[in-house]
């Protein structure tokens, strides 16, 4: 026992969950969600191309299954669901998606319309070209630090040795824990001319930086319209660019025209595809137009093409102002330039970027030249060894026949030893006390082989030594000038933008606003229809007035009000919902409707419909509401005039709910009745007026168990008689009492 309670670390729960929480929100921005600034990848990125580095599957290899690249990088680098590598492995492969595909996929790796990627086990992938030669390029030059996988059994890069600001030309899109990045992609070769610009000229100004990149660059074209909001943008990391699609207009046979959208903005990919066509056809449906006859989506490999067929006579432009102002055709995209620097998340704009960018271009190139530099300082001392060996190799030769053992020749090229070593003559005796090679010139000579000593060998070994000399002098110079290091990675930036640079597929300019003018709908007086099950429709007065009997029988709600009107739904949980007439279908008579819960919030499933009316006909109404637990009050109509979808119409205790609204016109008394027979009639100059916030005042005294099962109104003149179990109840003859009394119990 004393033991287990020497084990217990008592602390206050508050600073546990709070340090576990940030420990976890570090993780997912740091291990996860964001892209480090220098590679412009993501870690489950960076190692699925890692893998497939290592598992030698180059862009002039076979394609390799990419159930295989994916169970390699989950074992060896990245323990998380198979899904999330395959996702990022299908990304880096859809052109649509990324400026620069960093993977080559090979069968069905998804659509521009949102069809997702075949299974991995159908699909097959390798490295793009430009992968390996500007993301994997150097990776045996200590151009990078390597750290232990989750297993300690591999080793993986911290960063790939990328040679272009990836950030920027790819993008990115990430959702970490209390942020997000979201970068759109650039045109390489602006990007590439922007980097050696900066090289050249580091008090470059953001103005000529944006001469150079003009904006972003998406791989599905578009035009962007706020061109002058773009420096802003660039400089602070953050805002929003206006994105439209590309539009043409087709002359066609008859005098007719047709809309050819040829281009979408970024945003609208995958299913958003789909989401515009259904809006083009809302906005057909609900008469927004009436000049669009047809759409089609005539879309291919070889690109997008939406047609839309017009009218005769049909004015283009303001069908295509129309598209742009109610469906994604124009479109936003937030731009939240940030990545992971230095270990923690920072925005950045594009001067930051780039100066990340070019940092990390001359710590690459340091290190490779460093490694390379090593490399011929060892290659120069052997040569240098084998070169004076061959001057003195009759010497050499007589040493290894006078050795014993290859330990006594090597001490003797290294320090001058001769004891134990039998010599023709002293004179060799004394020449060999003389040498001083290096340990590896001395293990090079005793490995070195006859052939060598062939005089065009010799000869050989003499350029390769001049080749050795001036690589070390170029790469000194490299490395000691800043100079020559910028030619050095400007050449390398100039051929992989010969090679792969394209050209621009967006469009960048300061759009005219969009201006449609709806027409206004034709003010015209409508029956609301509602059934039993829900199903509302309006129809005209004439059509009702043919088919009154009918309508009265089979409906709930029959209501006479303007179309441009709004209906107010009371329900049992208190809140109000608004409706436009417009949006409920107008048709036939014998047309089903639509259930009213598409129309606006109401939950069919959770609430009940108590009162319907039109919204001018209460606003200058007073409203009586009364609730299950006998809880009454009176609220202005106009109250209720406004234009959200849902407001709180009354607010109710726990466990009661909305029984009954009426309408206060010319009603003098009312009757509460509760489910145990008592009748309770007062006059309704008792209910106070109340705003719709308020709970009410209590209207009956309730028995045990007992709840309010109805409300009547008596009007000035005139009596009511109603049904309990059977017998009829005369509300006019019941006594007159107070709120907040018993009332009268039915006996039956």
């Amino acid at each position: 026992m004393d033991t287990m309670e020497q084990n217990i670390i008592r602390t206050e729960y508050s600073d546990v969950m709070q340090k576990s929480y940030i420990d976890y929100a570090m993780s997912v921005i740091v291990s996860r969600a964001l892209p480090d600034i220098r590679d412009g990848l993501k870690p489950v990125q960076r190692r699925t191309l890692y893998d497939m580095y290592e598992l030698g599957i180059r862009y002039d290899k076979p394609y390799r299954k990419c159930a295989r690249i994916v169970g390699d990088t989950m074992g060896k680098y990245h323990p998380h669901g198979d899904s999330s590598i395959y996702e990022a492995l299908v990304v880096m492969a859809q052109e649509f998606k990324k400026g620069l595909p960093l993977v080559d996929g090979h069968g069905n790796f998804g659509s521009i319309e949102g069809d997702g990627a075949a299974a991995m086990r159908y699909t097959e992938a390798r490295l793009q070209k430009i992968t390996q030669e500007a993301f994997l390029a150097d990776l045996d030059k200590n151009v990078v630090d390597f750290r232990p996988n989750f297993d300690e059994t591999e080793k993986e890069p911290e960063v790939l040795p990328v040679r272009i600001p990836n950030f920027l030309v790819n993008g990115s899109e990430g959702i970490a824990v209390g942020m997000t990045t979201s970068t759109p992609p650039h045109n390489l070769g602006e990007v590439v001319d922007a980097v050696k610009a900066m090289i050249r000229n580091e008090k470059i100004t953001d103005e000529e930086l944006m001469e150079i990149i003009q904006g972003p660059d998406f791989p599905t074209g578009g035009i962007v319209i706020n061109k002058d909001e773009l420096p802003r943008i660039y400089k602070t990391g953050m805002g929003k660019i206006r994105l439209r699609g590309k539009v043409e207009v087709e002359k066609m046979k008859g005098g007719r025209e047709r809309i050819v959208i040829t281009e979408i903005p970024y945003t609208m990919l995958g299913a958003n595809i789909g989401k515009f066509l259904n809006d083009v056809a809302s906005l057909i449906e609900t008469k927004k137009t009436t000049d669009i006859t047809d759409i089609s989506n005539q879309s291919s490999k070889e690109g997008i093409c939406i047609v839309l067929e017009l009218k005769k006579n049909a004015d283009a432009q303001s069908i295509i102002n129309l598209l742009y102002k109610k469906t994604r055709l124009e479109d936003t995209f937030s731009v939240n330039m940030l990545a992971v620097c230095n270990g923690k998340p920072e925005i950045m704009g594009l001067r930051g970027i780039l100066e990340h960018h070019i940092d990390f271009q001359f710590e690459l190139t340091t290190r490779k030249y460093r490694t390379l530099l090593k490399k011929e300082q060892s290659k120069r001392e052997i040569q240098e060894g084998l070169i004076k060996a061959c001057d003195v190799i009759d010497l050499i030769i007589e040493i290894l026949r006078g050795s014993k053992s290859q330990k006594q020749a090597k001490l003797c090229l290294t320090d001058g030893v001769t004891e134990g070593i039998k010599f023709k003559t002293e004179s060799s005796r004394k020449n060999a006390s003389l040498l001083r090679f290096t340990e590896a010139q001395a293990t090079a000579i005793l490995e070195m082989r006859l052939y060598k000593l062939i005089g065009l060998e010799i000869k050989a070994l003499m350029k390769e030594h001049e080749t050795t000399l001036a690589n070390i002098s170029r790469y000194e110079d490299i490395l000691n000038n800043y100079r020559s290091m910028a030619k050095v990675i400007i050449k390398e930036l100039d051929s992989v933008k010969k090679e792969y640079a394209v050209p621009r597929k967006t469009v960048i300019e300061n759009g005219a606003e969009a201006v449609y003018e709806e027409k206004k709908q034709e003010a015209m007086e409508v029956v609301f229809l509602m059934d039993r099950f829900g199903y509302a429709k309006t129809v005209d007065v004439s059509v009702y007035e043919r088919n009154r009997e009918a309508a009265d029988s089979e409906n709930k709600y029959v209501i006479s009000c303007m179309n441009t009107d709004r209906l107010c739904i009371f329900t049992d949980a208190g809140r109000m919902h608004c409706v436009k007439l417009l949006d409920v279908p107008y048709g036939k008579f014998r047309d089903k409707g639509t259930p009213i819960d598409n129309l606006c919030n109401y939950d069919s499933a959770s609430e009940r419909i108590v009162y319907v009316e039109c919204r001018e006909r209460i606003r200058n109404q007073v409203l009586l509401f009364a609730t299950s637990q006998g809880m009454l009050k009176r609220v202005e109509g106009s109250e209720f005039d406004v234009s959200k979808r849902m407001v709180a119409a009354t607010k109710l205790l726990e466990g009661d709910q909305l029984l009954s609204v009426l309408t206060m016109e010319e009603v003098e008394q009312i009757v509460l009745q509760t489910r145990q027979g008592c009748f309770l009639r007062f006059a309704v100059e008792e209910v106070p007026l109340k705003k719709k916030g308020a709970v009410g005042v209590r209207g009956i005294r309730l028995g045990a168990d007992d709840r309010v099962e109805a409300l009547y109104s008596l009007k000035a003149s005139g009596d009511e008689v109603i049904l309990y179990k059977e017998k009829e109840v005369s509300l006019r003859r019941l006594r007159v009492g107070k709120r907040d009394t018993k009332g009268v119990k039915i006996r039956v």
